[in-house]
């Protein structure tokens, strides 16, 4: 059975899951009726980070248009543009025991694509979650449920798998930042142009 956390909680992951490699961090999210006229694409994007918390290279940025990073650890499933349906909306593959030495964290965001020019904020967002499974038998091990915080961001950092003695862990993050995507890569050290 899956282990729910709440926003700040951190939580083993290989410790408690002895031989766990490979998982699938699946997020999902539901977007309220309104009447703007544009539809919502939502994108998750990885960041590998260093024990600075920045990326080393544009490589480390994964989004639906680089889809592979970490030497092919880490594996981007594509973008879903409408979020309809039940289930995971996206989904990224993760070799824990392949990624690259010098990565301490992946961070996973979820933005709004165009949401300035789209008039859009994670306030017509519900039902946000992330969860990370067992890729060899689709076990729920973690769930965080985001909940309805966010008003006017229009990027969330949701979680991080890091590194910790030797075993990974995930930390419930749910922060939500103005300036979508970009301010995030920014303050991830990439240069935005």
């Amino acid at each position: 059975m899956a282990i729910s956390l709440s926003k700040g909680q951190k939580i083993d992951l290989t410790k408690t899951n002895p031989g766990l490699s490979q998982v699938v961090i699946g997020l999902g999210w539901d977007t309220n009726k309104y009447d703007g006229g544009q539809d919502f694409d939502l994108d998750t994007s990885v960041f590998l980070l260093d024990e600075s918390g920045k990326c080393s290279s544009d490589k480390d940025f994964i989004f639906y248009n680089q889809l592979e990073g970490g030497n092919g650890s880490v594996v981007h499933a594509g973008d879903n543009r409408t979020g309809v349906g039940d289930g995971d909306d996206e989904s990224v593959k993760v070799d824990l025991s392949n990624v690259p030495a010098s990565i301490a964290k992946i961070s996973f965001v979820i933005t709004i694509h165009d949401a300035e020019g789209r008039g859009q904020n994670f306030g017509q967002v519900s039902n946000s979650y992330v969860r990370i499974l067992n890729e060899e038998n689709n076990e729920e091990l973690i769930r965080y449920d985001l909940g309805e915080d966010f008003s006017i961001e229009t990027a969330v950092i949701v979680g991080e798998l890091y590194r910790h003695n030797g075993e990974w862990k995930f930390s419930a993050i749910g922060s939500g930042y103005q300036g979508g995507l970009a301010r995030i890569a920014t303050d991830y050290g990439l240069q935005v142009g």
